[in-house]
């Protein structure tokens, strides 16, 4: 088998992935700040990196899989000001929502997923040793910010130059921080505002030094993967770095892997524009899956252009999988062959899922010609492929007739459609095709497709 090659964005090139301890990978992603619903972005980072522990999983790896949640930050404690509401009681309600998203679209919980709240201690402890070795100072007004010139290494992430950054800084004569490049570590709290004790003040942490301290204490001070999506890398991953390697001495991440962006037709998403979508948006039109789909259908790391003709497109293909393996029951213990060894070659490429999703496509159309020929055990062992391929993707793990025939409450119940079906069967055994068709027609207008066969009719909603 080939060796899993990956685009790490440190070096900007495709490295062997070779994990620090065989046969184990420990990977963080920074997750969601809990103050909105999820939108289409998040989709693009929560399915992009569901893929990639599913594949290194299928591949024989032990993954351990950390996604944090920040439920504490200036954006949440505006959104919980405005709607008149505690923030801990937003960021539940949110947390549960996102849960709820990411289940939608088939997306496996992470191994764990810390909470900021629940690692304030280690952040102050993180804190304190940067102040101890000299890399980050207490200003008068009780924030503590990260000395940036006192790590020789700032910048090898986003290949960005300390004296550019600085050049380039808004001047504010009112500022404590020692160069308009430090970053906060902790900041003081105003008058009833959100806080917690620290030595230095009551106060709550800066975003960047939540993920590190997270991190390191769940993976520890030097692990496998870091990922997220592509807004995060300057300056947060930046950040993270020149923090976690001055507070322990130690390499922090050997892999760092970033999700592409998501566009709308052609534009770049943004609220502004008014082409934001929530991931609950997206899913009142088009299916879960199909959407997962539409997401995995392009390489992790390219942009995503989001529109109504790429859905149902995406849609279309999905049902083409579902068409090849309806009435089967895929034999899961086929053996492995040149699909298995093509898919493998193609994801160990830097989880190439565009590659991949052309050998599902050609283990399809392997099941209708053999299903063409009469071969019933060859399809039936080809399906298996196809279900096994499928899942280290997260696709195909629905019973078919589940996929087809799902609908909303407002739609025909299965029983009346069926009910419908046997009226048609008996119309055309009478040889009442003017019948027969008007049944059917009546059917499409309504949403529901039959599929005449030679094994009988089957339906699928439209």
């Amino acid at each position: 088998m080939t060796e899993i090659q990956l685009h790490n964005t440190l070096t900007q090139r495709k490295e062997p992935f070779r994990p620090i301890d065989d046969g184990k990978v420990r990977i963080y992603v920074c997750g969601m700040t809990v103050y909105d619903y999820c939108h289409l972005g998040h989709a693009r980072v929560l399915v992009a990196f569901d893929v990639i522990t599913r594949y290194l999983r299928h591949r024989g790896y032990d993954v351990t899989y950390i996604r944090n949640i920040t439920d504490v930050d200036d954006k949440i404690l505006r959104r919980a000001e405005e709607n008149g509401e505690d923030f801990l009681v937003l960021t539940e309600r949110m947390i549960a929502a996102m849960h709820e998203d990411e289940a939608a679209l088939g997306v496996l919980r992470p191994t764990e997923e810390p909470r900021a709240t629940d690692y304030i201690r280690e952040m102050i402890a993180m804190i304190e040793t940067l102040i101890e070795k000299g890399a980050a100072y207490v200003a008068d007004n009780g924030d503590v910010y990260f000395a940036v010139a006192s790590f020789d290494g700032y910048g090898k992430l986003s290949k960005k130059k300390l004296e550019d950054l600085i050049a380039g800084a808004r001047v504010d004569v009112s500022d404590v921080k020692h160069s308009p490049a430090d970053f906060a570590l902790w900041k003081a709290a105003g008058p009833g505002e959100v806080s917690w004790p620290s030595p230095w003040s009551n106060g709550r942490p800066g975003w960047h030094i939540e993920c590190s301290a997270m991190s390191t204490t769940r993976l520890g001070n030097h692990f496998d993967i870091h990922g997220g999506g592509p807004d995060l890398l300057f300056p947060h991953h930046e950040n993270e770095i020149a923090q976690s390697e001055a507070a322990t001495g130690e390499p922090f991440v050997n892999y760092w892997m970033h999700a592409g962006a998501v566009r709308v037709d052609q534009e770049k998403m943004s609220k502004s524009l008014g082409n934001f979508f929530t991931i609950r948006e997206i899913l009142e039109t088009y299916p879960p899956e199909v959407v997962r789909y539409f997401l995995v259908s392009s390489h992790y790391r390219s942009q995503v252009d989001y529109s109504e003709d790429n859905l149902k497109e995406a849609e279309r293909a999905l049902t083409r999988l579902y068409h090849a393996i309806r009435g089967l029951t895929p034999d899961e213990t086929a053996p492995e062959g040149e699909h298995d060894r093509r898919f493998s070659e193609l994801m160990d490429d830097d989880f190439n899922t565009a590659g991949a999703m052309t050998v599902l496509h050609a283990v399809a159309s392997d099941i209708n010609q053999q299903r063409r020929d009469g071969d019933d055990t060859a399809a039936t062992r080809s399906a298996g492929v196809l279900r096994r391929l499928g899942r280290a993707l997260g696709l195909l793990e629905q019973d078919p007739e589940a996929f087809f025939q799902g609908g909303s409450d407002d739609d025909l119940s299965p029983e009346v459609i069926e009910e419908q079906i046997a009226a048609r069967a008996e119309a055309r055994r009478n040889k009442d095709f003017a019948e027969a068709d008007r049944i059917r027609d009546e059917l499409a207008e309504q949403g529901v497709i039959l599929d005449d066969s030679r094994e009988g009719t089957t339906w699928r909603r439209a």
